[in-house]
């Protein structure tokens, strides 16, 4: 977060005591045990976790970051404004068939938007037990709604009011739950605010302590005196990071000053603890006695399997000397530590995936390792572990057993593939560079390229998906035309750097090429490496790794695809497996995407045909009209307009048929040619609609079409309408107001063959603007179709307004005007339709 004029520390410590509050607030409200917060970043259309509780966060590093526009439910959260509720599993995979792929686990889900000024802040997210469809007796939507909106109005309070600074671009602070069930041990709580430095302990604190309310200072010096004189400088420590934001991954174990144990645990205080002069917000802690809790320790430390605990950030709470002795390492080095720091042999893949389901779906599993390292002779060929995961409300339970070498006769075999393989880094990799991308990578990759029909569509989800995976920075695609290869999309790559490739022929001996035409990707851990390979080839400033992958579909060659990373690097077998595996799935995906853009423009080009060309004209009118094609999809629409003579007068006409597809525009043009056929005899607009809906209800397309058609005399202004389920005309009067035009009307065409259509009488003066539209204009994913049509007309009477400061109006600019968002719109799920009429005013007046 940026832009707030504090201390960053201060700042951070305020920012995440108010996302913690909310997050936990949300477990009860949805009767969940996971929540969490995504926050906007500082890259536009990126969310990022800011808080993540009841998790452990490196784990679920692969949701860390997430694309507004992808189909996930926080980002349709985010984007829609509204609440998504997937109660199981069956909906999820319904609905966001590429966010259950990654976690293909039973539970439900609850995403809220937070709102802000402008746009959301953010999302509050919250993992739950999965439910029936109908069944959501534990979900408080409202609840939630008063959640999400009171952390919109903190967070912009926090930023001064100033929605672009709420920002997050770090990893995400990991919180543990509040306990399911209380501690039956003795505990005593307190309260530290670091502007005053003072110290409040509760009564039952002093008991455990052993202290006299006159006996204690009141100070942090104090208290940690009083906990533990050995270890006081440890909780100093932990209290000042946690004022600053950073709270400890699990409780510190402790000795009292006679040597009996206790735990301290902290975290940031509530909210409306804090100071009032804008400083950081105080810190609460809990000191208890463990109590029979130790008893049980004792006990589990004299059974001979291996026995370690984890709480729900996977931080190991209690281990005993039989694990400690299969893991390698002495006790002390195991508690308080990470599992994939303490045991890094039992996590990855596909020990990560056992893991994340035991934290949601709350079943045990039972899974085989290989024995790791004890000795630096390597681990024995064939010696495995028997690992059991038992979940808990607060801990997981996990055994350790012997289970021999697993091929021997006699005894079970080890099972196939990497469930049971020794996870190792892959070679030349390090802490900065990503090992082995999880195996799921593939799948959800696959099933976001399903819906993308355009290379444009294909391009973007290969950057979203592909490149974070592999710590990827850059991007270029190349597709080949006629033994050529040319630019399709690039990203991250210094401007006009790739110009000299572009258009080059199969004969050039550079990378791109020739990956394409051997068929085999191409693997440089360096620019240098690169260069000493092609020398001469043009070089970027970045010294970082390439990767070179042939797009072939089917034995047919498509294109290449170049990765860029910003350092150097090396490629395991095992990485270069997967990203073959991938070019192949990006290169089937953009044949089908050439193939689509093809047949696009065919079909676009017969439904611009069936549209009237030019409108019939008069001196006396100003028409304009405008269509644009929804982008989603390759079916046509079946939406329509037409200005027709009708006497001594015009006819203007727009409609809609519902659907999509080769039919809907067949169905179309049969109206269209039945509606111009009906005016040109100057037939009032009643018969005209009624004649036409028994000609579509003759034709039997199976389909309806909603209609509005009005016959205008130019000469005086009086106009005609009739409407057969279409939405109301808007009219923008000379002196600027706008208002909808709230006429009488049947029901659509096609369905009732006794249909009337009451016509009603209106007059249009010189210089108003007369606005006919289709659905797809103002229309908006979870809005109101009333809302879009109020600002259709206060963009009409802007418009109107705009054009008339420069001196005359020029209804085709004002046309442009009121399409120019649905023309920038990437992802348009209806046509749109749109015809203008205005009167001149007669010479000399």
């Amino acid at each position: 977060m940026a832009g707030s004029g504090e201390p960053g520390g201060r700042t951070r410590a305020r920012l995440a005591a108010l996302l913690v509050d909310a997050s936990t607030g949300a477990l009860g409200a949805a009767g969940g045990r996971v929540a969490g917060v995504y926050l906007r970043s500082g890259t536009p259309g990126l969310l990022r976790l800011a808080v993540l509780v009841g998790l452990p966060g490196p784990l679920f590093r692969p949701w860390w970051r997430l694309h507004v526009g992808r189909p996930f439910p926080v980002a349709d959260a985010y984007r829609l404004g509204v609440q998504v509720v997937l109660p199981n599993a069956t909906e999820t995979v319904r609905r966001y068939p590429q966010f259950a792929a990654g976690l293909p686990f039973p539970f439900g889900s609850v995403h809220v938007p937070v709102p802000g000024g402008g746009e959301p802040l953010g999302v509050l997210t919250v993992l739950r037990p999965a439910t029936s469809d109908t069944v959501d007796e534990l979900l408080d939507r409202e609840l939630l709604a008063r959640l999400a909106e009171g952390l919109g109005a903190e967070l912009l309070g926090l930023a001064d009011g100033d929605e672009t600074a709420v920002a997050w671009d770090g990893d995400p602070l990991c919180v543990r739950p509040p306990a399911l069930r209380p501690a039956q041990a003795r505990a005593g709580r307190f309260t530290w605010d670091p502007a005053t430095s003072a110290v409040r302990a509760d009564d039952r604190l002093y008991t455990l302590l052993g202290l006299r309310p006159g006996e204690f200072a009141g100070t942090v010096p104090a208290l940690a005196d009083a906990v533990s004189p050995a270890d006081a400088h440890r909780i100093l420590a932990v209290l000042r990071e946690t004022a600053d934001g950073k709270p400890p991954a699990a409780p510190l174990h402790l000795r009292s000053g006679d040597g009996a144990p206790l735990l301290l645990d902290v975290c940031p205080g509530p909210v409306g603890d804090g100071p009032a002069d804008g400083g950081a917000a105080p810190v609460s802690g809990i000191v208890f006695d463990p109590g029979p809790a130790a008893s049980a320790d004792g006990a589990a430390d004299l059974l001979p399997q291996g026995v370690f605990c984890l709480d729900r950030l996977g931080t190991i709470v209690y281990v005993n000397e039989a694990a400690a002795r299969m893991a390698g390492l002495e006790r002390a080095r195991l508690l308080g530590r990470p599992l994939w720091e303490a045991m890094p042999w039992l996590t990855g893949p596909p020990y990560d995936d056992h893991l994340r389901g035991v934290l949601l779906s709350h079943e045990p599993v039972h899974m085989h390792v290989r024995r790791p390292d004890t000795d630096g002779a390597g681990p024995a060929e064939g010696d495995w572990l028997a690992v059991s995961v038992h979940p808990g409300a607060d801990i997981l339970a996990c055994t350790l057993v012997p289970a021999g070498r697993m091929d021997a006769p006699g005894e079970e075999a080890a099972p196939d593939g990497p469930a049971v393989a020794a996870l190792h880094l892959p070679d030349g990799a390090d802490a900065g560079n990503p090992p082995l991308t999880p195996l799921y990578r593939p799948i959800a990759l696959a099933i976001a390229l399903t819906d993308a029909v355009t290379a444009r569509q294909v391009s973007a989800v290969v950057t979203q998906e592909l490149l974070p995976a592999f710590g990827g920075r850059r991007l270029a695609i190349y597709l080949l035309q006629e033994r050529h290869l040319y630019l399709a999309w690039e990203t991250g790559f210094p401007q006009d750097f790739l110009s000299p490739f572009e258009g080059v022929g199969l004969h050039a001996r550079l990378p791109g090429v020739e990956t394409l035409t051997s068929g085999r990707p191409l693997f440089f851990e360096s620019m240098r490496q690169l260069e000493a390979t092609y020398p001469g080839i043009p070089l970027d400033a970045e010294e970082g790794a390439r990767a070179f992958l042939p797009l072939i579909a089917s034995g047919r060659p498509v294109g290449s695809c170049i990765l860029g990373f910003d350092r150097p690097r090396g490629f395991s077998t095992e990485e270069r497996t997967v990203l073959t595996a991938l070019a192949g799935l990006i290169a089937h995906a953009m044949e089908r995407a050439q193939r689509y853009d093809t047949e696009a423009a065919l079909a676009r080009g017969l439904q611009q045909a069936l549209l009237p060309r030019r409108l019939s004209a008069h001196p006396g009118v100003e028409t304009a009209g405008r269509y644009l094609p929804g982008t989603q999809g390759l079916d046509v629409g079946g939406d329509w307009y037409d200005v027709v003579e009708a006497g001594d007068g015009l006819a203007l006409v727009i409609g809609d048929v519902q659907g999509h597809g080769v039919q809907a525009a067949a169905t179309m043009g049969q109206l269209r040619s039945a509606v111009r056929a009906f005016a040109l005899g100057d037939r009032p607009p009643d018969e005209v609609l009624s004649g036409t809906n028994r000609l579509l209800i003759d034709l039997d397309p199976g389909q309806f079409a909603s209609c509005c058609y009005l016959r205008l005399d130019p000469a005086t202004g009086r106009a005609l309408v009739a409407r057969a389920g279409h939405l109301p005309p808007l009219l923008r009067c000379p002196d600027g107001r706008t208002r909808v035009l709230e006429i009488p009307g049947g029901v659509v065409l096609g369905v009732d063959p006794r249909a009337r259509y009451p016509v009603t009488e209106l007059s249009l003066e010189p210089d108003a603007i007369l606005a006919l539209y289709t659905d797809g204009l103002v229309e908006r994913p979870g809005a109101d179709i009333d809302e879009g049509i109020t600002a259709l007309g206060q963009a009409l009477a802007k418009a109107g307004a705009a054009a008339g400061r420069r001196g005359g109006r020029s209804l085709a600019g004002v046309a442009d005007r009121l399409t120019a968002g649905a023309r920038d719109a990437a992802d348009r799920p209806d046509d749109v339709a749109l015809l203008l009429a205005t009167r001149r005013r007669a010479p000399g007046r």
